[in-house]
């Protein structure tokens, strides 16, 4: 069976909402900023205070080359979508869910900014941030699923009936 990859804004749910969907669907969770810490070691506000944006989208990008699973709901980091070739990887493998959210809902949903692991580059602003990423997220989605204002079931139920 093919993966179920959900990509969008920080704080549009990928994390929860792909819990809870790999439950209803009896599939294996793979979240790939876990991944990604498990593999570096380290926080992923560290990595990018540390090393820089460029270099944790470059670690980011090589984390997602390296999953090869089958029949798992995956939910991937935001900036995920900077990587053509970690995006063709995931798009190999199964269907790109895009959880699409408002930058308003976003702005209300992000409470820990500073230490998330969000990948801003120095004097970016959030709205600058949403409004790069969204051509992307919808360039690489299969399917749109709108959130905002909606709860975790809701969306579960939206992306079954979808995929």
């Amino acid at each position: 069976m093919k993966n179920i990859i959900l990509i969008g804004m920080p704080g549009a749910g990928k994390s929860t909402a792909g819990v809870i969907l790999a439950k209803a669907l009896r599939r294996n969770f793979i979240d790939t900023d876990l991944v990604m810490q498990e593999q570096t070691g380290r926080h992923l506000q560290e990595i990018i205070d540390t090393d820089g944006p460029d270099a944790f989208k470059k670690i980011e990008a090589e984390t997602v080359l390296t999953l090869h699973r089958g029949n798992a709901v995956i939910a991937t980091g935001g900036s995920v979508v900077f990587s053509r070739l970690a995006m063709e990887h995931l798009k190999s493998g199964g269907v790109i869910v895009y959880l699409k959210i408002s930058f308003e809902e976003m702005e209300k949903r992000l409470r820990n900014i500073t230490t998330r692991g969000i990948v801003l580059r120095a004097g970016e602003s959030l709205r600058e941030m949403y409004n790069e990423r969204v051509s992307l997220y919808e360039n690489y989605a299969d399917i749109e699923i709108e959130c905002s204002d909606e709860d975790f079931e809701t969306v579960v139920k939206k992306v079954i009936d979808a995929v």
